[in-house]
């Protein structure tokens, strides 16, 4: 089923973890659209061998020959994206680009809607403020080319069914995913707080993704008495445990996270950014995504 992702980014205040998944195929107030590229609507470039469009039918590849004549290289240059490959500029954006129109295209975006996506993804007004790791857990690779941020919150439903996505993609990625997890609790969670100094107390003895997977599969059970079975279970030192529960470090370690977050505009959980840049689509097409990062 197809979210309506650009209601996510550009339309959605603070609701928590609550997705929209209503469909509108029109423009949407506030938002800029690309202009057409010099001599865009002269001489289409109607082929480009290097992309696949044999999934679409002859009106979705029409649409996809407009998109690809119109929008920008990602390189900032100022030309189309389509003319960009055929002269073989120096770009190597373009092609991966070009291939994410079609699957936008195959998955029935509008082509307000696909201006709009091709914006957060490569234009340069988009790009977040560089996120950092610093002290937050990863999984995966340190060296991995593809980071993915992922502001989460232990109370959510959609965070929780998001985890194991997110896991199987790292663990199949053959080093070159990561995961860097940020605590993003809500207000509107009452027990996601203590959990998020729960999986933070755990991390002080290398054990911060046991108690993450353990918290997710028992999210309907986050009681503040449950988080110590849950620290016994995967063998905390319990006296440490507790200590490093109620410390200001802890605290400002959630307070560290959250205003990063505030800063790069996260406005739900899980809020998940790949290469620094907002990622707007449901959990299942992030495989697909990285993968487009992964051929630039």
């Amino acid at each position: 089923m197809r979210w309506m992702a650009l209601c996510v980014f550009f339309a959605f205040a603070l609701l928590g973890c609550e997705r929209s998944t209503e469909a509108d195929s029109g423009s949407k107030p506030g938002s800029s659209t690309i202009k057409p590229a010099p001599g865009a609507s002269k001489e289409p470039i109607r082929s480009l061998p290097q992309v696949d469009t044999s999934a679409l039918d002859s009106f979705a590849e029409g649409i996809w020959i407009d998109m690809v004549n119109e929008l920008l290289s990602p390189c900032g240059e100022p030309v189309s994206v389509a003319r960009c490959i055929a002269e073989a500029r120096k770009c190597k954006r373009c092609v991966p680009a070009a291939r994410y129109v079609a699957r936008l295209v195959d998955d029935g975006y509008s082509r307000d809607e696909i201006r709009d996506i091709y914006r957060v993804r490569y234009g340069e007004d988009t790009k977040v403020e560089k996120l950092t790791a610093h002290d937050s857990p990863l999984r995966g690779s340190p060296m991995a080319p593809v980071t993915i941020y992922e502001f989460s919150d232990f109370q959510c439903p959609h965070c929780k069914t998001t985890a194991p996505v997110l896991k199987k993609l790292v663990e199949e990625s053959n080093g070159k995913v990561k995961l860097v997890f940020k605590q993003y609790p809500l207000p509107m969670h009452p027990k996601a707080r203590e959990a998020s100094k729960a999986t933070i107390a755990a991390d002080k003895q290398g054990k911060f993704w046991e108690m993450h997977d353990l918290l997710f599969e028992k999210q309907s059970e986050l009681q503040t008495a449950n988080l110590d079975d849950y620290a016994k279970k995967i063998g905390l030192d319990m006296k440490r445990f507790k200590a490093d529960m109620q410390s200001k470090e802890t605290e400002k370690k959630i307070e560290a996270d959250l205003a990063q977050g505030h800063a790069v505009g996260v406005d739900s959980t899980p809020s998940i950014y790949v290469n620094d840049r907002r990622y707007i689509f449901p959990p299942d097409q992030l495989g697909a995504y990285v993968r487009e990062e992964l051929d630039q």
